[in-house]
């Protein structure tokens, strides 16, 4: 069994013993710790949170423990039922509350759940807040309120509709045109929430034609939830037997979105931001952009091309948040099919990706595979190289730079090294002694060899 605590929530397996997975007494140590943050946070202010779900088998059993042990502390709870992450992260402030939480494991197998956990904005805490939480659950000095003055609970389960009719109003996106392309669209939401969402939002689109491809919403993921190219083949083969127009994946809780095109080849992970930001950027020229650093160069050629600037920002979206804000960027995001719009949100949202991909694709006027040949073909090589427990990767990573020094080098996250428009980037592991090493180049042979020379000069490093 795993649990893990991170600053940012609490996720594990579910089963086992206290402290080993995520047990129902974890599920409450954690939930009381966030609520008793919030409430010393907010002083004598009444608290109010918001609780949503993706459709995994625990769901229900995990969200009774959450909303029962907020209510004891005395806090409001408006329960979402079922819901997608960027759903939460708009409820919050619309409800006006003071934080949310989200119950979801993201990507990960259906064993798995988590509370990832908001502040008063929608957004995901930060490093400070994170280590208060998990102080507070440590110590376990905490105090229930007596019981004339619990919380009050109550659902709202219709925030889809407010979410949809949000995007509907973005000025990138079109119902119009998409009504007029007559798209025929296959939907894989891998049995979660988004089967619930996406089709919904299609319709409000003006897409009639939907091909459902796991879209009940009852957690029995039917292949691995990550959406991967090795995890769609089921999608792909739905794409051409259909003849859709484009295949549309999202995981469990709705923040990451990949795309296939209509002869059944991936659009590529990478890609959903690019080409998202590409349009977005065609309506703001010299607008400024943020992706992490082991992303795809692509969005730094589009921005640029647009006359804007892309920034890089460390491994994480509430870093890539940040760096947004500290930019003024217009659009930003993560190379896992996250697409972050401020306008909308500072959250990944599939649901703001899938719109206005579609209006971009009915206004370009062409397929989905020409609209991938239209930007620039990058390729990005995942490696590591597993060291023993007394090596010190710090110096590993430190000797690395040293060597060169004479490139551009990034180092606040691990160290990414360019090469004209090739690079790489090494992270290391928090939990392990790995060196994760990411590199792109114009073709996978060149990225992989230049992960090689990498590996091939720690490993001399590591002899001398």
């Amino acid at each position: 069994m795993t649990l893990i605590k991170s600053i940012s929530g609490i996720r594990g397996t579910i089963g086992g013993k206290a402290g080993d997975g995520l047990s129902p007494i974890d599920v409450v140590k954690f939930a009381s710790a966030y609520g008793y943050w919030l409430l010393k946070r907010n002083g004598e202010n009444k608290v109010k949170v918001v609780i949503g779900r993706d459709a995994r088998i625990s769901g229900p059993m995990v969200n009774q423990l959450v909303c029962g042990t907020l209510v004891g502390l005395g806090i409001d709870v408006v329960d979402l039922g079922l819901s997608t992450t960027p759903t939460v992260e708009m409820a919050v402030p619309h409800y006006k509350a003071q934080g949310g939480i989200i119950l979801t494991a993201s990507h990960n197998p259906k064993q798995w759940n988590a509370l990832k956990l908001l502040n008063e904005v929608g957004e995901f805490i930060n490093d400070a807040d994170g280590k208060a939480v998990l102080n507070y659950a440590e110590s376990g000095d905490i105090e229930f309120v007596q019981v004339t003055a619990l919380g009050k609970y109550e659902e709202a389960t219709n925030f889809f509709d407010e979410h949809i009719e949000k995007i509907l109003k973005l000025p990138y996106v079109d119902v119009k045109a998409i009504k007029e392309r007559n798209f025929k669209v296959a939907v894989d939401a891998v049995n979660s929430t988004g089967g619930i969402a996406v089709p919904q939002l299609l319709k409000a689109l003006g897409v009639k034609d939907i091909i459902d491809l796991y879209c009940e919403p009852n957690g029995d993921f039917p292949h691995n939830p990550e959406p991967l190219p090795e995890n769609l083949r089921d999608l792909s083969k739905a794409v051409t037997k259909n003849k859709a127009d484009v295949g549309i994946s999202v995981d469990p809780d709705v923040d990451r979105l990949a795309l296939v095109c209509e002869d059944g080849e991936m659009f590529g992970e990478e890609y959903t931001l690019v080409a998202v930001a590409d349009y977005v950027l065609k309506h703001n020229k010299g607008g400024n952009t943020v992706s992490n650093l082991s992303s795809t160069r692509a969005l730094r050629d589009v921005t640029e091309k647009a006359g804007g600037s892309y920034s890089a920002a460390a491994v994480g979206e509430v870093n890539v948040v940040t760096k947004m804000k500290e930019t003024n960027a217009i659009i930003g995001g993560e190379g896992n099919g996250g697409v972050i719009l401020p306008e909308l949100h500072y959250g990944r949202d599939a649901l703001a990706g899938i719109a206005i991909f579609l209006t971009h694709l009915a206004k370009y006027g062409k397929s989905v595979s020409m609209l991938r040949a239209s930007y620039p073909d990058y390729h990005i090589s995942k490696n590591k190289i597993e060291l023993t427990p007394e090596i010190n990767v710090d110096e590993i990573l430190e000797k690395v730079k040293n060597k060169y020094k004479q490139q551009p080098v990034n180092t606040i996250d691990g160290v990414k090294i360019e090469f004209d428009k090739e690079w790489v980037h090494l992270r290391k592991s928090n939990t392990e002694p790995i060196i994760r090493i990411y590199s792109e180049s114009e073709s996978l042979t060149t990225a992989d060899n230049l992960a090689k020379k990498i590996i091939q000069d720690i490993k001399e490093f590591i002899k001398s």
